[in-house]
Formats: structure tokens, sequence, C-alpha cells
């Protein structure tokens, strides 16, 4: 997280020049992470050459499915997203709080000291600086901000990727979050790559941002570099593969509460937690304490919890939401409705993540045409 500043100009970057860009961050101290192949997924992982991003392969996603395929040509962000999103590096899956000793009768508590590394993201999309902003209401907006959270998010330097392709689950235009990289980036690129050339258009976005690209090789941008930019990103705003009417949905959920189309949805939702564990905007997580055998030294961990858990809701004497519907029901309503009353937005980005890995194949676009209102 850093200052903003004014915008500088669109520069053109070689994309022999990427390696440097990598280089420099390393250099400057940031471990540099980014999109990289592995398990046959896009994932995060080290980046310390151009040949670690997923060169020349894209990402085939529609309902319960994703498949790596090649793309035919040299790109390097020419993916849509993966199931990592950057929730995973500012909200880790499990991270410990905090640890007791017993020495006798005395008890010594030691707070888990707060991270001091420095990550720099290479090739973020924008609905995932969309969803990041969105996390960053809730935590650090609020009146007790999470001091683990806004401790990596200082440390964080972001290069965003404007995306030139939209994949089979996205409506991030639907949404308002993509696919032009606006806010959340220190750096924003848009790859273009055409039988005229592979090249790279670059903004600074923030004072860091600026000190870095200060450090490249870069050339002013043509008009013509910037057309080539701007075509492709109107590409992908006119290829996405869902669509998703937002116009007076905060009211039609909450009077839907009792819509017979619940009942269909629950009858194929498996309850696993997947749409919420690869949703880069749910926040749900738990404690755990765990003992060593004799009882002296003690830890309490955070991790990811979900509202699909039936154990979530748990109160004295049983759960809350005790059925499947109830559980997708409170989802959806709080994604789609009851966020905007909480934090002032949306909690959804439209990124399609949680219609690609349902395991069923559970469209929460479809659900959401399916829940309006029936004519008398």
């Amino acid at each position: 997280m850093h200052d903003g500043q004014p915008e500088q100009a669109a520069q053109r970057m070689e994309v022999s020049e990427l390696a440097h860009l990598i280089d420099v961050l390393w250099q400057a101290g940031y471990r540099v992470l980014g999109p990289t192949v592995g398990d046959g997924a896009i994932v995060h992982g080290e980046v310390r050459t151009p040949n670690d991003l997923p060169v020349g392969i894209r990402d085939e996603q529609n309902g319960g499915h994703y498949r790596l395929v090649q793309r035919g040509d040299g790109a390097f962000f020419g993916h849509n997203v993966g199931p990592h999103s950057l929730k995973r590096e500012l909200l880790p899956p499990r991270e410990r709080l905090f640890s007791t000793i017993r020495r006798g009768k005395q008890v010594t508590i030691t707070n888990e000291p707060l991270s001091t590394e420095k990550i720099a993201f290479l090739g973020a999309k924008a609905c995932e600086l969309s969803a990041m902003l969105t996390q960053d209401r809730v935590f650090l907006g609020q009146n007790h901000p999470d001091a683990h959270y806004a401790a990596r998010r200082r440390a964080m330097f972001i290069v965003g990727v404007s995306c030139t392709q939209a994949g089979g689950t996205c409506f991030c235009t639907s949404m308002g979050t993509g696919p032009r990289v606006d806010a959340g980036a220190d750096l924003a690129l848009v790859e273009v790559v055409s039988d005229r050339g592979h090249y790279f258009l670059i903004e600074a976005k923030t004072s860091a941002g600026h000190d870095v690209a200060k450090k490249l090789a870069l050339a002013p941008a043509s008009v013509d570099d910037i057309r080539q930019a701007e075509l492709r990103i109107a590409d992908a705003t006119t290829q996405m593969g869902r669509h998703l009417s937002t116009s007076g949905i905060k009211e039609q959920l909450a009077a839907a509460a009792e819509h017979p189309h619940w009942d269909d949805v629950a009858s194929r939702c498996l309850s696993c937690a997947n749409c919420t564990l690869v949703c880069p905007t749910c926040f749900c997580n738990t404690v755990e304490d765990v003992t060593d055998l004799e009882g002296d030294h003690s830890e309490r961990w955070r991790r990811w919890d979900s509202c699909f858990h039936e154990d979530f809701s748990y109160l004295h004497g049983g759960s809350v939401r005790h059925s499947v519907k109830s559980r997708y029901r409170q989802w959806m309503t709080h994604k789609l409705s009851t966020w905007i009353d909480q934090f002032g937005q949306s909690g959804c980005v439209g990124c399609g993540r949680c219609i690609t890995f349902c395991p069923v194949g559970i469209d929460i676009t479809a659900e959401v045409l399916a829940l309006k209102p029936t004519s008398p």
C-alpha cells in the first residue's frame, strides 16, 4: 500500500525489459510473487525470471470446469484467474496470533510479531485489485483495524495487468471492476501481442511505482501503442462469458427470502465451501486453540472458515443455519445484498471463481436470474 501521486504518462516497455523489472523488485528487497503453473492450474509462486510466468498459456473456464491450454503465442499474462487470489498473501489460510507458556503459576503471553516481509506481486488482474480494496474496507476501514493484515498490506508492491481477453465465467464488467486496471496497483501494464510486435504499455500509479519505473529502460508510448492497448482491453469487455444484472439486486434478494428456487439450488449444492475459499472477498475466519499434552504451552491460530460449514453459525444449542438452503441463501444475500448495507458496495467482483470451481457448476449469475419475482 503506497501513497498515490499524479499518474505518469503511459510508456512503452519492451518484452526484454520484463526481466529487468523483476530484477529491480528483487533488488529493492521484495520477494516477487506472481502467476505460475502448478498442479494443472495458475497458482501463486515465486517469480525470478519471466520464464516462471505461465508463458503462452490460458485458462479454459466454465461451470465446474478448469483446464490450462496453449494459446499459440508468447503472452506472459494471457490467462484470467486461478484458484489463488491476493487474499492468500494478505490473509493467510492459517496464521498464529499468540502463544502462551506456563511456568509454575506464571503465564507468559507472547503476541505473534507482525510480518515484515516485503512482497511484490506481479500480474494482479483488475478484479483481483478490486477484491483487495474490498478487503481493505473489511480489515482496515472499521473501528478495529487488523494489525496483521495492515502490516502485510503496507509492505506490498503491486504490478497490475489489464485483461485483454475474458474467461468463460468472467463478469467483471457487470460489477464495474474490470477489465482495465485502475485503482490498487503501483504499476499498471497492458500486454500487447500481435503480428506487429510484443510489448507492454506501462503506467506508474503511485510514487513507489514511479520510483521503480525510473529504473527501467522505457520509451514514450506512441499514439498507435496506446490505441493497440485500448483495442485489446475493449475486446475483453465484449468477451465476458457471464452477465449479472445488478439493477435493484439488493432489494430483489431481500424480498426473495422465501422464494422456492432456494430449495432447487440447495438440492444441487454440496456445501463443500469451495466457492468461499476461492472467493477473493470472502473473509469468514475462526480461531482455534491448541495445547501440548501437559497444558503448559498453548497457541491461538486464525484460519479461514466458511458460512457453508454447519458449525460456523453454531451457538448454544445448535447451528443457526442447519440446512444447505439456509447457508446458500446466507452466502448469496450477504455477497450481493446485505454487503451493500455493511460496506457500501457489493461483495462480488465478477471474477467467476465460484462458478468455475464449484464441483457441480452452480452459477451465481443464473441463480440470481432464477430468483427474479414471478409474475402473478
